[in-house]
């Protein structure tokens, strides 16, 4: 019986039009297609951008809970973090964790806060970003070298360097540079 149903499966199959060494080559060389799509894929997100969600509402209102951010992970192979990035950071308390926050001040900068005020060498620095009236008081402190001073945009609701202290050059992860989701707030993120 299965004699019969291979040799007849065997007959229908011999009167289709179709080289099936060639179909088979191609279904081959698709399947290649997919896997090196696959490997390029993972190597641009583990080396050149990744994705990532922001949860927090440290960074209103330049970014919202549940906006999808692009990270840029090559730039700062090419160039030390500046003021005014956003960038993404492992959180020093749980590395396994990310979060976003600005830089406000770079290595050897004394950083202090007056009132909710923030001043950076001395200089006060205009903060048209930042939600809401901040409070308290911080520094002043220098920033070490190979260190960053980081703050979310609502700093009345952001923990951030003022909690966890300085973030060191191996805790940023990139820099934000696009914000992709949703579709209504699709635009780049430049520093201010």
């Amino acid at each position: 019986m299965a004699l019969r149903m291979l040799t007849w499966l065997r007959e229908w199959l011999g009167r289709l039009p179709v080289d099936w060494r060639r179909a088979g080559r191609g279904a081959l060389d698709f399947a290649k297609t997919l896997v090196v799509a696959f490997v390029l894929a993972q190597l641009v997100m583990v080396g050149v951008a990744q994705a990532f969600q922001v949860e927090q509402y440290s960074m209103e209102p330049t970014l919202l809970p549940h906006d999808r951010v692009l990270v840029n992970k090559l730039i700062y192979r090419v160039r030390e973090p500046q003021r005014g990035d956003i960038v993404v950071l492992r959180y020093p308390r749980d590395p396994g964790r990310n979060y976003i926050k600005r830089i406000v001040a770079v290595p050897d900068d004394l950083v202090e806060i007056k009132s909710g005020h923030l001043r950076v060498n001395g200089a006060a620095v205009e903060e048209f970003y930042v939600n809401g009236t901040p409070s308290g008081d911080y520094g002043p402190e220098t920033v070490p070298a190979g260190s960053f001073f980081a703050l979310g945009d609502n700093r009345n609701n952001s923990e951030d360097s003022r909690a966890f202290g300085f973030l060191n050059r191996a805790q940023v992860v990139g820099q934000a540079a696009l914000i992709y989701w949703p579709p209504n707030r699709v635009q780049f993120l430049r520093a201010k």
